[in-house]
């Protein structure tokens, strides 16, 4: 297979297990054989592995890349991954490509996107979105669309992965110079929820002083705020002005992860950090700090920091994520073809009819496929210790 050299180069089994385990079983069962599957999630090496599991179960792969498309967002990508699909006989197509082909009647079987970037596409049999930023796209949608951020597998990403991959870029960048490293240094985080949790717990265990700025009276689902006050983050009200400019004139960095374009443009907030020393970034797909925080001012032009990296986010942390949604598009093969049943949408199950559309828009990913693939990473992955920390269970307890 074209991608065993590089996969097996860079990677050892136990970072990601999810994936080998699939790709193993659809080896033999061959899910996907004579689809054409289009992946959407940014290109990076680590990514490689789904597309090997993909092929693994007969898919024909295409690969997504955005120019705009309908979501309007570009994402980042590795050029040089980019290059060696398309020298081996991979295309990698933007939404306008797919659009054009379905004019002259040529439709993907399946799209496993990422922050809907080809949602105005229609695949034959229905969408998986990788990413919560991308749900909206799909409100309206006449198609299935399994959603993997809505589960608590994304979480290992979110939570565990991007944390780690923010203070990688700011090591890269050279941030961390010295003996104490981060030691001491005052982080503002602007976010409580997986991404923002993530950054703020990953700053207490190296020593920073953590202050994470979010809606108290609006508490979203999970809440974290509970975890991050017993792991002595400072939780402060983002509608108090006075306090959270305070913050930003005194933070030696400021992260925002809200995932809301806009968040922090108001004009008090604007002009401390425009007056601020601190070191600023953003870990969110919008433009969080606003039109009037030039893109200079900000690390990596305001785009995601940890995208600066050959790796994002580590694959050990991606794994599961990336297996889930490439499960997830097995799912709705195995729900269209009426081999295990629907859940309709009042929550009752029901048995299709071979090839009856299943329903449509944004659904929660079924709770026993997630329970498979964190039992695999919990027994067979590198971070299983962290991820029984992060469930809250003993590594040595029997799952």
């Amino acid at each position: 297979m074209i991608f065993d050299e590089i996969v097996n180069s860079a990677y050892r089994p136990e970072e990601y297990p999810a994936l080998t385990a699939f790709s193993a079983e659809w080896a033999c069962t061959r899910p996907f054989l004579g689809l054409r599957v289009l992946v959407a999630t940014p290109i990076f090496r680590n990514t490689i592995t789904e597309y090997r599991a993909l092929i693994a179960g007969g898919a024909e792969l295409y690969v997504g890349r955005a120019s705009g498309g309908a979501g309007g967002a570009v994402m980042p990508c590795d050029e040089r991954v980019v290059s060696f699909l398309r020298e081996n006989g991979v295309e990698v197509l933007t939404p306008e490509d797919v659009l054009a082909a379905e004019a002259e009647g040529e439709f993907m079987d399946l799209i496993l996107d990422c922050a809907g970037q080809f949602s105005a596409c229609h695949p034959r049999y229905g969408f998986v979105e990788l990413t919560r930023s991308g749900v909206h796209f799909f409100e309206e949608c006449p198609l299935p669309v399994y959603v993997a951020d809505s589960g608590i597998v994304k979480r290992i990403e979110t939570t565990l992965g991007t944390g780690d991959g923010y203070f990688r870029a700011l090591e890269q960048l050279g941030y961390s110079e010295g003996p104490a490293g981060f030691e001491g240094k005052k982080l503002v985080v602007f976010g409580s929820g997986k991404v923002g949790a993530g950054i703020a717990l990953q700053g207490v265990s190296r020593g920073c002083s953590v202050s994470t700025v979010t809606q108290v009276r609006q508490v979203s689902s999970p809440n974290f705020i509970p975890s991050l006050e017993s792991n002595s983050v400072d939780i402060v009200d983002c509608e108090n002005t006075t306090a959270v400019v305070e913050l930003l004139l005194n933070a030696d960095f400021v992260v925002t992860a809200t995932g809301v374009k806009n968040a922090l443009a108001r004009p008090a907030l604007t002009e401390a950090l425009l007056e601020t020393r601190a070191v600023l970034a953003n870990m969110g797909v919008e433009d969080e700090f606003g039109e009037a925080v030039p893109e200079s001012r900000v690390l990596n032009q305001k785009a995601p920091l940890n995208f600066i990296l050959e790796e994002p986010t580590h694959l050990k942390y991606i794994d599961a994520s990336l297996a889930l949604h490439a499960a997830l598009g097995e799912r709705l093969l195995q729900e269209a073809m009426g081999v295990i049943p629907q859940e309709a949408a009042c929550g009752m199950p029901r048995m299709l009819d071979v090839c009856e559309i299943p329903c449509a828009g944004p659904q929660n990913p079924p709770a026993e496929l997630e329970q498979r693939i964190l039992v695999t990473t919990m027994q067979n992955g590198t971070i299983g210790p962290e991820l029984c920390g992060m469930l809250g269970f003993s590594p040595d307890a029997e799952i």
